[in-house]
């Protein structure tokens, strides 16, 4: 009885197969990652403006009237971050940029108070696979 030397040409065939199956199914998901993780960056530096408009408003008493002058808040860009801005009410944008997401990310802070104290609620535009959690619909 002849003894198997290695692996025939079908399963060689079946094993690549199955890789480039694997591959289809990762890559996505990979983009995806890399993209959240980028526009999540963006999220973070936004910090910064949230904690401006709530000593702003605790030291009014209100989020009526709270801007981006009366903050004094400013911003440079980042890598992935193209700009972030406090509308009247506090509610911050933040635009991404050269994340890989066509078209890029922004995503929008909108404060609630009360009992003194702020909540924030997240939502933004684009894949919801390429948001932050606390930003997808």
């Amino acid at each position: 009885m002849k003894k198997q030397q290695g692996f025939t040409l079908i399963e060689l065939m079946i094993v690549i197969a199955i890789l480039g199956i694997l591959i289809a199914i990762a890559l996505p998901a990979y983009q995806d990652y890399t993209i959240r993780t980028k526009n999540a960056e963006c999220l973070n530096i936004a910090a910064a403006a949230k904690l401006a408009v709530a000593e702003t408003a605790q030291d009014r008493g209100t989020l009526a009237g709270v801007t981006e002058a009366l903050t004094g808040y400013q911003f440079a860009a980042s890598s992935y971050c193209a700009s972030i801005t406090i509308a009247n009410g506090g509610a911050i944008t933040a635009t991404t940029q050269a994340t890989g997401a066509t078209p890029p990310a922004v995503l929008t802070l909108r404060p609630t108070g009360g009992n003194g104290r702020l909540e924030w609620a997240c939502s933004g535009t684009g894949r919801d696979s390429q948001l932050p959690a606390e930003c997808r619909n």
